[in-house]
């Protein structure tokens, strides 16, 4: 791949102000890592898959600037025997997961609280409205400028109801600068012929963009970062060392010790690992993201579109048609249940009969999923030159420019441009249940 980088010898021109080390490769972790080389470290990245293979390639590929509304809303509780009897729906519970999960999703149904939803909107909002001009400047210089498309994003629905629906959600958006525009079925046709004819009711996102090639995306950014001198080690990180009250580097499982003045953990869900030794009580949850890939799919889509009702959406990608977004809750198991993404292949062959599916790659991707819906961007107190970025959730790929550039400035000491308080990673603490008003309607449900 071309990228139109700069030459090694003109980014290494910069002064060096330490070593780093960035532990994950993923999209938040390349966008930390250019980030703090910007700032004239010199960076070591470690990651044990191959660069652009993580969590955001099996993704729907969106910059979703407006997706501030956390998963949890009102009513959720009443959802989730549904997700347990209903293993077929958008989003799914494994039933041996449950007892493990429960303590989480005490917190995940005690945001669901209107006054909760508009809090962590605001706080949502004021990360995602930097995003466009984050990954802007993380771009410049790159020769391959369709990586990613200028065009707003669709959701489509099958009646008024989906708009409906979506209304009092809009009206926060909207109240935070996020708009949003009722389509008819003319205008739903206008925009992607594909789909004249199917739906009358849908929302246009204008501000919204999508990715051509999320694992070319990664890679891209890799290249940009190893030509400017960065190193990217494919391991996988047993450790964090320390010496004097401070992190001093990272062990690898192959007995390797990097060392560094400065720690950037953006593991995503591997960076559980850690919680313990950074005395932090992080309730991150792995969240499994299907995918079905569509090589020479037969149907042509000029957007990124969300099927509202059907819980899934298409996005044109460089490698194919991506069919995705169902999620499923499944604990600690990290076991793939492929069925999920053929139950959304089958879905979009009812909606689009000439669908050709003969050559189809199925994918899943581990979202780091907290109970509030908000990222950790946060420096650790036990060891204060260790800094996290996890827990992005569903929208790693939307903010990992806008985390990248928070995290270089809490590594150089800067005052970020916005509260972090908001994404502090000690703000999980003491009993679930505790303050809890739902807690006793829930166990009682659980019984029955």
């Amino acid at each position: 791949m071309n990228t139109g980088l700069p030459s090694q010898d003109a980014a290494q021109a910069a002064p060096n102000k330490g070593a780093a080390v960035v532990v994950g490769g993923g999209i938040v972790g390349i966008c930390c890592a250019l980030s703090l080389q910007r700032d004239g470290h010199h960076v070591t990245l470690v990651d044990p898959a191959a660069p652009g293979d993580s969590t955001a390639k099996w993704s729907c590929g969106q910059i979703s600037l407006g997706e501030i509304i956390p998963l949890s809303k009102p009513g959720i509780l009443k959802k989730i025997p549904g997700w347990l009897l209903d293993q077929t729906g958008p989003l799914a519970l494994r039933p041996a997961a449950l007892p493990g999960l429960l303590p989480w999703f005490l917190r995940f149904v005690g945001n669901a609280r209107h006054e909760r939803i508009v809090q962590i909107a605001t706080a949502m909002a004021s990360l995602t409205h930097h995003v466009l001009g984050d990954y802007a400047r993380l771009l410049e210089g790159l020769e391959d400028k369709g990586l990613l498309i200028q065009r707003p994003v669709l959701q489509v629905f099958d009646s008024p109801a989906g708009v409906e629906r979506e209304r009092g959600h809009n009206d926060i958006r909207r109240s935070l600068g996020f708009n949003s525009q009722v389509l008819n079925a003319a205008e739903i046709a206008d925009l992607e012929p594909v789909l004249a004819g199917k739906f009358a009711h849908g929302i246009l996102l204008p501000q919204w963009r999508f990715v051509s090639d999320t694992e070319g995306f990664m890679v891209a950014l890799t290249e940009r970062f190893i030509a400017q001198g960065g190193r990217r080690v494919r391991g996988k990180v047993a450790r964090l060392d320390e010496a004097g009250g401070r992190a001093s580097g990272v062990t690898l499982e192959s007995g390797e010790r990097i060392a560094a003045e400065h720690l950037v953990l953006a593991a995503g869900a591997g960076a559980r690992a850690f919680f313990g030794q950074l005395g932090v009580n992080v309730p991150l949850q792995p969240v499994a993201g299907y995918q079905a890939l569509v090589r020479d799919a037969g149907v042509s889509f000029n957007h990124s579109v969300i099927y509202g009702d059907g819980g899934f959406c298409f996005t044109p990608m460089a490698r194919g048609l991506q069919i995705g977004g169902t999620i499923e809750f499944a604990g600690n198991s990290l076991r793939p249940n492929f069925k999920r993404a053929q139950i959304i292949l089958d879905k979009a062959r009812r909606l689009l009969p000439q669908l050709h599916t003969d050559n189809v790659e199925f994918g899943v991707g581990y979202r780091p999923l907290l109970p509030d819906t908000k990222p950790i961007i946060d420096r650790c107190r036990r060891l204060p030159n260790v800094f996290m970025a996890v827990g992005h959730g569903q929208l790693g790929l939307t903010l990992g420019a806008t985390t990248g550039r928070l995290i270089g400035d809490l590594v150089a000491g800067r005052t970020p441009g916005l509260d972090l308080a908001p994404f502090s990673a000690y703000r999980f603490g003491g009993d679930p249940a505790q303050g809890n008003p739902d807690y006793k309607r829930f166990s009682e449900n659980l019984q029955r």
